[in-house]
């Protein structure tokens, strides 16, 4: 068999033959030519039979490694004049438009960005984070189904940062299919009128229930758009203000211990933070030992403790809406007569949105349904730091969490 024609069998490139293979010290080389006569724009469908010039663009793409070589296709290329994107160099049908990949390696590369850290990435394909997130973002262009907003029902609208300096991005999730379904950078009620922009009045009259945080952006693009959908407070977000609540009242009364003058009581005191802002079942031995001293000792940061642990039960019971509406005011009531000032504000928050907090639990929107996707986002975004653009950073979010299914290319190539 003819080098040729091994290689044609072994890179399985449709489209196009391979003329030529020359092996270099760290590389193999092989040479194509496209089947095709017509030229095709690689932005679009149209295709013609006339060349722009005669000009031919010598054109290189990365591939599939060849053991500890690496592995480029090479191939001249034609011309073309598109009504639509004017004049482009003709596209192929092994990889994307503007790559300097095939689709074999970007599919690869993809993968490996939803499974793994990008230090095994970049030293595994040898390229840097940097195009890594150029390529997820190619990938998820073309993968993302393009019904994924056709059938929905019950959604959450949510931010996440993704880089210090308050740089978010907004993910709208569905909870039937518990996946992200859309993203946008930025956050608020702009972000939440993109959204309903794309989805359209038709698909928007379909929703049921939206649930969101406390935020009043959300809340008002969704009544403008979508005015038959109960807006729904997930637990989720009622139990992080408590937190929040308690972790003041810790840091108001360290500052007290230190105005005093007792700076070695202060030390031990901030040392304690994690055993009151952690869940008792997560604390370490040492830890335990903090949060027994600290019931011990009473006063106001235990009294927070309490609260935020009281609320936080009531979420996480299984508790119908009869019992939940109970406690919900039972606990407005207690934080209200608790004389701490986070925990009296927290109440009048709750009170306001107490239809919305109801809601959830009366639809089933709770926090066991959204708590593992929203910790795979924070998981992801923690990833994509390395990332200068918040569309590389989306990009990874939705191909691990969103409606995308990866295909490896030994997969697509199992029959011939």
């Amino acid at each position: 068999m003819r080098v040729t024609a091994a290689f044609s069998r072994l890179l399985r490139l449709k489209g196009v033959w391979v003329r030529g293979v020359r092996f270099e010290p760290d590389r193999v080389v092989v040479v194509v030519a496209l089947c095709r006569r017509r030229l095709v724009c690689p932005e679009c469908a149209f295709s013609t039979p006339h060349r722009h010039d005669i000009r031919p663009v010598s054109s290189v793409w990365r591939h599939l490694d060849l053991g500890a070589w690496r592995l480029e296709i090479r191939a001249q290329l034609r011309r073309l004049s598109c009504p639509v994107h004017g004049v482009r160099t003709e596209g192929v049908p092994f990889a994307r438009a503007g790559s300097g990949f095939t689709r074999d390696f970007e599919r690869l590369v993809a993968y490996l960005a939803s499974r793994t850290d990008k230090s095994t990435i970049c030293r595994l394909v040898r390229i840097n984070w940097r195009t890594v997130g150029r390529i997820i973002e190619r990938v998820t262009r073309d993968e993302l189904d393009p019904h994924r907003l056709d059938e929905l029902f019950d959604i959450g609208i949510d931010e996440v940062s993704w880089r210090k300096q308050q740089r978010y991005l907004t993910l709208v999730c569905d909870h039937r299919a518990r996946r992200v379904v859309w993203g946008t950078e930025g956050a608020g009620e702009k972000a939440g009128d993109e959204f309903f922009g794309e989805l359209g009045a038709e698909r928007s009259a379909k929703l049921r229930a939206i649930s969101m945080d406390m935020g009043p952006g959300y809340a008002k693009s969704a009544r403008e758009h979508a005015p038959q959908a109960t807006i729904c407070i997930d637990s989720y977000h009622v139990v992080a203000l408590a937190t929040k609540a308690l972790d003041e009242v810790r840091r108001d009364y360290w500052n007290e211990l230190r105005s005093l003058g007792d700076q070695q009581a202060a030390k031990r005191f901030k040392d304690a933070r994690w055993a009151l802002l952690k869940n008792p079942e997560n604390l370490t031995t040492k830890q335990a030992a903090t949060h027994r001293k600290l019931k011990r000792a009473g006063g106001a940061v235990w009294l927070a403790y309490t609260l935020k642990e009281a609320l936080r039960s009531i979420f996480t019971a299984g508790l119908d809406l009869d019992d939940v509406t109970v406690l919900i005011d039972r606990f407005i009531s207690r934080a209200t007569r608790s004389r701490l000032a986070p925990f009296v504000r927290l109440a009048q928050t709750i009170k306001k949105h107490r239809e919305g907090i109801l809601a959830a639990v009366r639809l089933g929107i709770t926090q066991g349904r959204t708590e593992a996707l929203n910790n795979k986002v924070r998981l992801i975004t923690r990833r994509a730091y390395g990332f200068h653009s918040a569309k590389a950073a989306l990009a990874l979010v939705l191909l691990t969490c969103g409606p995308i299914t990866l295909t490896l290319p030994h997969e697509l190539h199992l029959h011939p």
